[in-house]
């Protein structure tokens, strides 16, 4: 791709710094064919709720987020943002008496001069004190905001927790089947999992999928990749290991800094979901108006501790260390991003329609929705064998809450200021805990599963999982 650039170098002696920018003369495109009106420097991102809006409207912000039920306060943030800012006007003041100073220094009479330099030298020593006092101030305002999560959308219900939550919809009939078997108990016949050997290999929530259970994770992977992409999403495979400027972007740090793997001599994180690398595709970045809404679709495996689920689901394939899921991210203008959420859930929906799985969605409730969110539907699939709903995808709108932490704007088409775009994103699905939902609500009285139609052609054309006499390799002691 040729790049046709002209370099200017601004001083900016106000700030002693420069800045490098660069003017593209020639419009390029990626392989979505989309444009991008500049990427012309890099910003220091602004941090999460709108600063002016915690200032002109504190007490509204601090309602909005006491329906979070977590503690969560601005009345720190803004004092300690009253302190910086007279911190930061002390400053500035000391430093034009500075400017000041030298200019009567130069013009003084000897016996004036050295009261003058007198006078020099402690401003000099105030500006340092000042300087760093606003420094302190300045990151402990960074601090306080990277630590506040988003307000809720007004449509949100209240409540502290998931038992809050209200269903919307619930689409398909639930199987009848006579003492119906968990997915652990169905997959070691049909050669589909091996517990113990994950556990050998790596640790428990580990699990190795075996002959018809990878063919099986590997179909869905496709199926559902190539039912996004017909949906025009445009696909992206992008690395599993992001900085934790990805990670801040998207707001998983520095609040959940231990549920996450991290490498031992690099500052890099496996990816929790693509959600992470796809949502920063953009970071730092102002994108034409008119080539908005943009969407992706993203196959990665995925990587959390669980780090608070000691105990939860400690059988079976539902709470893995290591799990596949394919992503759904969304970038478009605010005023679509009501809309494009209910597109985005549909979409995720529409799969499960596709394998004939009985789900609901859910709206979460303002004291269960995630930390970016500010509206938030799970949807949850039937599963027969544990009789009950579980959740298989998270479906988000997070208005401009990422694009703040990630610097992600767009050009209106009026060609006034840049502004901060919305983003959204969703579990399109969860891979494994789709295989355990088919597992479960199409088993069969002889321990067989019948494979859904539309997972056929990406089986080899396989319809029925069938159990096998021999076993699979067994140690000889």
């Amino acid at each position: 791709m040729q790049q046709c650039v002209d370099v200017c170098l601004i001083f900016a002696a106000s700030f002693s710094a420069f800045y490098i920018i660069v003017v593209f003369a020639d419009e390029f495109t990626n392989p979505s064919a989309f444009k991008y009106v500049s990427s012309l420097q890099k910003v220091q991102s602004e941090a999460m709720i709108d600063l002016r809006l915690i200032r002109e409207k504190t007490e509204e912000v601090e309602k909005a987020l006491e329906r979070r039920n977590g503690g969560f306060s601005v009345k720190e943030l803004v004092e300690v943002d009253a302190s910086q800012r007279k911190a930061q006007g002390e400053w500035e003041a000391l430093n034009q008496r500075s400017n000041q100073l030298q200019g009567l220094i130069k013009a003084a009479q000897s016996d004036e001069r050295e009261t003058l330099k007198v006078e020099a030298k402690d401003v000099n020593v105030r500006i340092k004190e000042a300087n760093a006092l606003r420094t302190e101030l300045d990151a402990r305002v960074k601090e306080l905001q990277m630590a506040l999560p988003n307000m809720p959308d007004a449509s949100v219900p209240d409540g502290p927790d998931e038992n809050y939550n209200v269903e919307i919809h619930a689409w398909g009939e639930k199987p009848n089947i006579e003492n119906p078997k968990e997915h652990w108990e169905l997959g070691p016949p049909l050669r589909i999992f091996d517990f113990e050997r994950g556990v050998k290999i790596a640790e428990s929530r580990f699990t190795v999928l075996m002959e018809m259970g990878a063919k099986m994770e590997r179909a869905l992977m496709n199926f559902m990749l190539d039912f996004h992409s017909s949906r025009g999403y445009s696909e992206v495979f992008p690395p599993i290991l992001v900085n934790k400027q990805c990670m801040l972007g998207t707001g998983q740090l520095p609040k959940f800094e231990g549920d996450f793997y991290k490498c031992a001599d690099d500052e890099l994180y496996l990816v929790p979901t693509a959600e992470v690398p796809v949502t920063n595709l953009y970071r730092d970045e102002v994108i034409a108006a008119d080539q908005l809404p943009i969407h992706h679709c993203a196959y990665t495996p995925n990587f959390r501790r669980e780090a608070g689920s000691a105990g939860k689901d400690t059988r079976g394939y539902i709470r893995q260390h290591q799990f596949n899921k394919v992503e759904l991210v969304k970038f478009c203008l605010p005023e679509n991003s009501e809309d494009e959420h209910e597109k985005l859930t549909r979409d995720a929906e529409a799969v499960l329609e596709a394998l004939e799985l009985p789900y609901r969605r859910i709206i979460l409730c303002a004291g269960d929705i995630g930390f970016s969110a500010k509206k938030c539907f799970d949807l949850e699939v039937w599963f027969p064998g544990q009789n009950k709903y579980r959740e298989i995808s998270s479906c988000s709108n997070f208005g401009d809450f990422q694009a703040r932490r990630a610097n992600l704007k767009y050009k209106p088409a009026d060609d006034g200021k840049a502004r901060f775009l919305h983003t959204l994103n969703g579990s399109g699905l969860a891979i494994g805990r789709t295989l355990a939902a088919i597992l479960e609500n199409n088993q069969q009285p002889d321990g067989s599963v019948r494979v859904p139609a539309v997972l056929i052609p990406y089986m080899g054309g396989i319809s029925v999982l069938r159990p096998r006499n021999d076993k699979i390799a067994e140690a000889v002691h």
